[in-house]
């Protein structure tokens, strides 16, 4: 995403050193909704989830499984990892009570958001940008 939002999605200069120890405590977590999908011997996708209650001023009070690390190795593969990695992250979630599912998704990712569409998902909102 950083090759069309490069303020918002920069990648730190140190971002490998960091994203081990980020992942490890992530992964770590019960709130946690890791998974691999592997073919062949060759990671080709994963998601991570996080279980969050929402605000205290929302009502019905909900949980929401919050999707940001979600990625396959081809983009012709969200038509079928990514649809296979959502499906089973959704089914997780509902057995632990979760009652919704928000996936972040780049405006420009239109691989992914076709797919997010065809599994069901619809747009909440949009974060718009501007560096100064």
């Amino acid at each position: 995403y950083q090759s069309y939002q490069p303020i918002f999605w920069r990648n730190a200069p140190d971002a490998r050193e960091k994203q081990g120890p980020f992942l490890a405590r992530t992964l770590r977590g019960e709130s946690s909704v890791a998974l691999v999908h592997e073919h062949a011997g060759r990671v080709d996708g994963f998601l991570i989830g996080n279980l969050v209650p929402s605000p205290p001023a929302f009502r019905p009070a909900v949980v929401t499984c919050h999707v940001d690390d979600f990625c396959v190795a081809k983009p012709e593969e969200w038509s079928s990892v990514g649809k296979g990695l959502l499906h089973i992250a959704k089914r997780v979630a509902k057995e632990r009570d979760v009652t919704q599912v928000a996936v972040i998704c780049g405006h420009l990712d239109q691989l992914k958001r076709t797919m997010l569409a065809s599994a069901g998902l619809t747009i909440s909102s949009e974060w718009w940008v501007k560096a100064f």
